[in-house]
């Protein structure tokens, strides 16, 4: 884990198991108050009892959930959207199966972000990590049948992306990452011989942008794995000098 001491609230959403739980239990260790959110009332309340914090019970595809958490939670100083469903294996199912993962993994992060944003505004500032994938860039070979999950990934990282250059001039830092392979129940399907990624380079990564030290890379595209904090500090400038940690066409 990392050294730097954190101060204030954070709320991560999908933190009772996984990715989540990891990200929660980085920054209560770093001495943030988290709030973890989920629909697993049992693994959200054990995850929140681990870490002293708070478990909030709901779905992030629905707006009274995320209305009941603000007006419980108030205002927050790091938002990490995390939660989200891989959706059906195939390339063409169910339009409701279909549109059903982009109602938890875009317009659940679209519904935190706009509930809580303007929260962060009012006390002069925050930060928002959306947990996004690299199933948004990869080719498409190199993933399942699966057209719902890269194309709600995808989008994540634009809304990520658009969002963070509105809101930066109002000192709210917008970020999006990739947690790498990580294995967990999403992805416990794939093949031991898979690249994985150790569990611990996202929480890492989260730990760091909140600090602050990462904000002038706000929007860029940032991969737990291979950006972690202590190369990443040393290519602040060269990503900003030729816009790399962007998805782009290339002409």
């Amino acid at each position: 884990m990392l050294s730097a001491e954190l101060r204030g609230t954070a709320l991560v959403t999908g933190g009772g198991r996984g990715i989540g739980a990891n990200i929660a239990r980085e920054l209560a260790h770093a001495g943030m108050d988290v709030v973890v959110t989920g629909r697993t009332a049992d693994q959200v309340r054990d995850v929140a009892q681990e870490i002293g914090g708070r478990g909030l019970i709901g779905d992030v595809s629905n707006r009274e959930d995320i209305a009941r958490w603000c007006g419980e939670v108030g205002a927050v100083d790091l938002l990490v959207n995390n939660a989200g469903i891989s959706g059906p294996d195939d390339a063409l199912p169910h339009v409701d199966a279909w549109w059903h993962v982009f109602e938890v993994n875009v317009l659940g992060v679209y519904m935190c972000c706009r509930v809580f944003a303007p929260l962060m505004i009012e006390r002069g500032g925050g930060r928002i990590v959306n947990v996004a994938s690299g199933a948004a860039y990869l080719p498409p070979g190199q993933m399942s049948s699966s057209t719902a999950y890269p194309a709600s990934k995808a989008a994540v990282h634009r809304l990520s992306e658009v969002l963070a250059v509105d809101l930066a001039p109002q000192n709210v830092f917008v970020f999006s990452i990739s947690p790498g392979l990580v294995r967990t129940a999403m992805t416990e399907w794939i093949g031991d011989d898979a690249p994985w990624t150790p569990p611990e380079c996202a929480p890492r990564l989260v730990h760091s942008l909140a600090t602050g030290e990462f904000d002038a890379l706000a929007g860029r595209y940032l991969h737990a794995e291979h950006d972690p904090p202590e190369l990443l500090r040393e290519r602040i400038d060269a990503i900003l000098k030729d816009d790399l940690n962007a998805i782009r066409l290339r002409r």
